[in-house]
């Protein structure tokens, strides 16, 4: 009888939780990647107010709104970043300048993503059983060095932009036992750590509906844990506005999880500063937003309000990746290749004049 109505009680406080935000209200996740900064600061990257002043880039971003970072993690990368020293650091500052954090473990050396998601070399010839394990101690080491030092991450990435799987071949998209394995291993690990915090399991492409349906349909048939649908949409690349509005509505509802876009960015210029040419350089990257301060600012304005319209208020919040990756020499996209620029400073939060935009204030709903 016990059993019973503990198992009655569960199920009832389920079905009457309160949504994840009132729908209508500012989205309780207004964030950014920040992972280049400590390398950039290191190299002398300058950051400053949007009246010039000079200034910590994480208090600029929580003066603006934000209420949250993303530090991505690499195992052994060759820069020597992104790795626990760096995050470490960088999280004590966030949570000083009053930010929570969400921690993006790539398991990688480098990036990451869904064309490539190649194993440490310090992993690369283990056995299954051991690479399991690698996951869930390189999970449970860095988040539980955040933990003692009083920055604990609220949200975890376990894998970036997961659509073929992790840690190929073994967690490759046609083995979903070892993929479900490898991701479980990584979310025990963070449960360890802090039940409270939230797993986010994170796909590229959030306009394609099918392939999110296909992807957690097989996560859920393979016991894979997580709390959080985490998207990656850059509207240059992954469909229409309405197409993305779509696949959100269909997912929290069908898997009734929130969720959350992990990753979106958009240009404010055409130009280029470091002489590398950028990612993206039409002048109106999306119809009717063009490539200028007030067109990113728009186009951030506009996802963020799609979130905030999911339905139940299972929209939590928005990224905005890499505000602060802006050009500073030695600060490339290559961790191996110190001459590599940057493509991607036309899409920071911060304009060539090392000053905030307005996309900022739009982002932090200001």
């Amino acid at each position: 009888m016990k059993r019973a109505m503990a198992a009655f009680l569960c199920v009832a406080a389920l079905l009457t939780a309160p949504p994840a935000h009132a729908e209508g209200g500012p989205l309780p996740i207004r964030g950014a990647d920040v992972s280049s900064l400590a390398k950039s600061e290191a190299l002398g990257g300058v950051y400053r107010d949007a009246e010039g002043r000079r200034g910590d880039p994480l208090r600029i971003l929580r003066a603006a709104g934000l209420t949250h970072i993303r530090l991505k993690v690499w195992v052994e990368p060759a820069d020597g970043y992104n790795t626990r020293p760096h995050v470490l650091a960088v999280a004590r500052r966030a949570r000083a300048a009053g930010l929570k954090l969400l921690v993006d473990f790539h398991y990688s050396d480098s990036w990451a993503d869904p064309s490539k998601q190649n194993k440490p070399a310090a992993w690369a010839a283990l056995p299954f059983e051991e690479l399991r394990q690698a996951v869930h101690d390189h999970t449970f080491d860095v988040l539980d060095a955040l933990k003692r030092q009083g920055t604990p991450a609220d949200l975890v990435q376990v894998g970036n932009e997961l659509n073929g799987g992790l840690l190929w071949p073994e967690g490759r998209w046609d083995d979903w036992q070892g993929m479900a394995a490898l991701l479980n291993a990584g979310s025990d690990a963070v449960k360890e750590v802090s039940p409270t915090t939230k797993v986010v399991l994170h796909l590229a492409d959030g306009a394609d509906n099918g392939l999110y349906r296909w992807w957690f349909d097989n996560a859920v048939a393979h016991g894979v844990r997580f709390d959080v649908i985490g998207l990656s949409y850059y509207p240059f690349w992954h469909g229409t506005l309405e197409a993305f509005q779509t696949n959100m509505n269909d997912v929290a509802a069908r898997y009734g999880k929130p969720l959350l876009v992990a990753e979106t960015a958009y240009p404010f210029t055409t130009a280029d500063e470091d002489g590398w040419e950028n990612i993206i350089t039409s002048a109106e990257p999306y119809p009717g937003y063009p490539a200028t301060p007030e067109g990113q600012a728009a186009m951030l304005r506009k996802v963020s309000d799609l979130v905030r319209a999911v339905p139940g208020g299972r929209g939590l919040g928005v990224f905005s990746w890499e505000a602060t990756w802006t050009a500073v020499r030695g600060n490339g996209w290559d961790p191996a290749d110190p001459a590599s620029g940057n493509a991607w400073e036309n899409q920071a939060l911060f304009g060539f004049g090392d000053r905030a935009l307005p996309a900022m204030r739009a982002l932090g709903g200001r």
